[in-house]
């Protein structure tokens, strides 16, 4: 993609990830990190977008009687010790990041701790401009042993309540979403009435869907799906980043993509692993469409939505007499 003279552009990449172990330590992460943000930086990206809980295995696969047992997988603090170097690593290379992980809050005023699916936002220059916390979390909280693997998010992840906000980087305006927040059209239109022009989604997304086998054939063209129409209705780019591969005897999805305002694919990984694909986002291109036929201020009817924040589940009509 050539980009024309004076236009605002992101070289971007998203940084797939492979398979992390249950054993694996932090610093062996990292420094895996630290090598797709190189890959990144040596093929002129400026932004690397790296998938949600990037620094572990995926943990509510397994039940723990206590919540807290789970613990070790957070990080109390970002930067962490651990984490140190990857953020030394950036500023000294003049590239940014996203970074998904397991946030353990300190206490609150209440004196409760609190467990978020987080994400956080740094600039080139190493400074932390914006923190992203999972708003949809899918999955059970109660030990359901009859699966062959558990997905037990709402057992250790509490939903935000902070939204959907975006932020003023990368010569840009940039929000972030985390997995299930891909799959609800609310997730992108929210941040496209602030202006939107770039989406980072990272996921870790398993192949069998227990709930439903049916659709397990179906994983990759649903994640497809779901983040091209949002990035089409809204007229942004989306970057959508996978951990895949078989982790701990759990096959997930890769297939980690970047999609263009227009709704097109225009880069896409090819392997399960560790992997770099890249795109000069040319921002100045989401105005085609947010000037056009998505243009919010003439065509949206809000008065004619309100189902949409009063109301939560399915209320069908009256059955016919």
């Amino acid at each position: 993609m050539t980009c024309e003279s004076g236009s605002r552009h992101v070289h971007v990449a998203a940084a797939q990830l492979g398979p992390i172990a249950k054993d694996e330590t932090r610093e062996s992460v990292v420094q895996r990190l630290i090598a797709l943000l190189r890959q990144g930086a040596a093929a002129g990206s400026e932004l690397v977008v790296f998938p949600e809980l990037a620094l572990t295995t995926f943990f509510p696969r397994w039940f723990t009687e206590d919540v807290s047992g789970h613990d070790h997988y957070y990080e109390a603090s970002m930067p962490s010790p651990a984490t140190q170097p990857l953020f030394d690593e950036a500023k000294a290379l003049g590239v940014g990041f996203a970074l998904g992980y397991a946030e353990l809050t300190e206490p609150d005023a209440d004196g409760v701790v609190h467990r978020y699916n987080t994400t956080v936002l740094v600039e080139r220059d190493g400074t932390i401009v914006g923190k992203f916390r999972k708003v949809h979390i899918p999955g059970h909280e109660a030990d359901e042993p009859w699966r062959p693997f558990q997905h037990l998010e709402r057992r250790y992840f509490e939903e935000s309540t902070e939204g959907f906000g975006v932020w003023r980087c990368f010569d840009g305006i940039v929000g972030m979403a985390t997995c299930n927040d891909r799959r609800w059209p609310e997730t992108y239109r929210e941040m496209g009435l602030q202006g939107v022009e770039m989406v980072l989604i990272g996921y870790n997304t398993p192949i069998h869907y227990a709930p439903d086998p049916g659709q397990n054939a179906l994983q990759g063209f649903h994640n497809h799906l779901c983040m091209q129409a949002g990035a089409y209705q809204n007229g942004t780019w989306v970057v959508g980043v996978a951990k895949g591969g078989t982790e701990e005897g759990v096959e997930s999805l890769a297939q980690s993509c970047i999609i263009a305002p227009s709704g097109q694919i225009v880069a896409q990984a090819v392997t399960t692993g560790d992997e770099i694909i890249t795109a000069v986002a040319d921002l100045d291109w989401c105005n085609h469409y947010k000037e056009t036929l998505f243009n919010f201020a003439t065509y949206r009817r809000p008065e004619l939505y309100q189902r949409i924040t009063s109301q939560k589940g399915v209320i069908a009509p009256p059955e016919n007499s």
